[in-house]
C-alpha cells in the first residue's frame, strides 16, 4: 500500500539517534465509544507502549534531541522537571541507550520515601537533584548550578528545556503525524479530529504540522493540562513559526490551533474529578490506565467535547501520550465536587 507523502527531515539540520522500533499502535475503541455516545468513533493511539521505561510520546522529540547533543559533542544532558515527569524518565532512558550520563533537576518537595518517578531515574543511571520546593524559578536556578558544576568538573552537558519542546523536539512529533496517516491508510479509515492532553505544546505544534505536510484536513483539538490555552497558544504558535523556518515548509495558520480549557482544574498536578471519571471509564471499557493529571484530563476534554455535541458523527483518535508511572505518584487529594 502506497505510503503518505512526508516530509523528511535534513539530517544535517536535525541529526537522529534512533530509539523507536516499531510504530506505536493504533487500536478502535468501540466499549469507549459507545459509553460516552453522540454517534462518535474513538480509536486511542498507544504512545505509551513505545519501547522504552514504561513509553511515552517524549521519545520522539528524544530521538531527535540526543542526535543533536551528540551532534554538538556533548557528554552528559540535563534535563529538569517536576518529580513525576514522563519527560524526565525518558530523558534517563534515552541517555541511558545513547551511553551518556544524565542529570535530572526535579521539583521538590522530597518525599520519603522518594516516589515513584525519582525512583525510576535512579534506576536509570541518572542524577537526580531535587529542588526543595515546587517553586519553578528554583528549579531553574538549580539547572544553572548543575550545569556550572558539570562544566567546572570538564564535562560537556547539553540542556533540553521542560518537555523537549522546541523545535528540534518537534520535528519528532511531525514524524509522529505522518506515522498516524500510514496507520490510517493501512486501516483504509478516514478520521476527523485527533484530541490531545498539551501541556508545552510542542506535541500540539508537531501534529499540525506534520498532518499540513501531508496535505491532511485532519483536525488537532487541544485540551490544556497544565496553563490556559491564552498563555499556551503562543508557545503553540512559536513552534510551529520556528519549525516552519527550519524546515522550508509552509507555516501553519494560528486559525488551526484550537484549544480546550474545560479540564484544566486547578493547574498541572492537580487531579480533578473528571479527570478520575475518565480514568475509571477508559479501564472500565477498554482496559487501559491513564496517568491522572495528564492523559486523563485529556480524555476528560475529550469526553466533555463530546457531550457538548462539537463531536457528534466524528471519528476521533485520542493521543495516549504516556505517564503511567504517575498513577503511582502521591497526589494533591480531590477537590470536592
Amino acid at each position: 500500500m502506497a505510503r503518505v507523502p512526508r516530509w523528511t527531515p535534513d539530517p544535517d539540520r536535525f541529526p537522529r539517534f534512533a530509539l523507536l522500533r516499531a510504530p506505536s499502535p493504533l487500536h478502535h475503541l468501540p466499549r469507549l465509544s459507545a459509553a460516552i455516545g453522540h454517534e462518535v468513533d474513538v480509536w486511542i493511539k498507544r504512545e505509551d507502549l513505545l519501547p522504552l521505561a514504561f513509553g511515552g510520546n517524549k521519545l520522539r522529540n528524544l530521538e531527535f534531541l540526543v542526535g543533536a547533543a551528540l551532534q554538538a559533542g556533548a557528554d552528559t544532558l540535563v534535563t529538569s522537571g517536576r518529580r513525576w515527569s514522563n519527560h524526565a524518565r525518558l530523558t534517563a532512558a534515552a541517555g541511558a541507550v545513547a551511553g551518556l550520563p544524565v542529570h535530572v533537576v526535579l521539583s521538590g518537595p522530597p518525599t520519603d520515601p522518594p516516589g515513584p518517578g525519582v525512583r525510576m531515574d535512579r534506576l536509570l543511571g541518572a542524577t537526580v537533584h531535587q529542588a526543595v520546593t515546587d517553586d519553578r524559578l528554583e528549579r531553574e536556578q538549580l539547572v544553572d548550578q548543575v550545569v556550572s558544576a558539570l562544566e567546572a568538573s570538564g564535562r560537556r552537558p547539553y540542556v533540553i528545556d521542560v518537555g523537549g519542546s522546541g523545535v528540534t523536539g518537534v520535528v519528532g512529533q511531525v514524524l509522529a503525524a505522518q506515522e498516524l496517516l500510514d496507520d490510517t491508510k493501512a486501516y483504509d479509515l478516514e478520521i476527523d479530529v485527533v484530541v490531545l492532553p498539551s501541556a508545552t505544546g510542542g506535541t500540539q505544534a508537531g501534529l499540525l504540522a506534520g498532518l499540513a505536510a501531508a496535505g491532511s484536513s485532519v483536525a488537532v483539538r487541544g485540551v490544556t493540562v497544565a496553563r490556559p490555552g491564552v498563555e499556551l497558544r503562543p508557545r503553540i504558535e512559536a513552534g510551529l513559526a520556528a519549525f516552519a523556518q527550519a524546515s522550508g515548509l509552509p507555516a501553519v495558520p494560528a486559525a488551526a490551533i484550537h484549544l480546550d480549557d474545560e479540564a484544566l482544574g486547578p493547574g498541572y498536578g492537580s487531579p480533578t474529578r473528571a479527570a478520575e471519571e475518565a480514568t475509571h471509564l477508559l479501564a472500565t471499557t477498554e482496559g487501559i490506565l491513564l496517568d491522572p493529571i495528564y492523559t486523563a484530563k485529556g480524555l476528560a476534554g475529550l469526553v466533555a467535547m463530546v457531550g457538548r455535541g462539537e463531536l457528534d458523527g466524528r471519528r476521533i483518535v485520542f493521543w495516549h501520550s504516556g505517564g503511567g508511572p504517575g498513577l503511582f505518584e502521591p497526589l494533591d487529594d480531590l477537590p470536592a465536587g
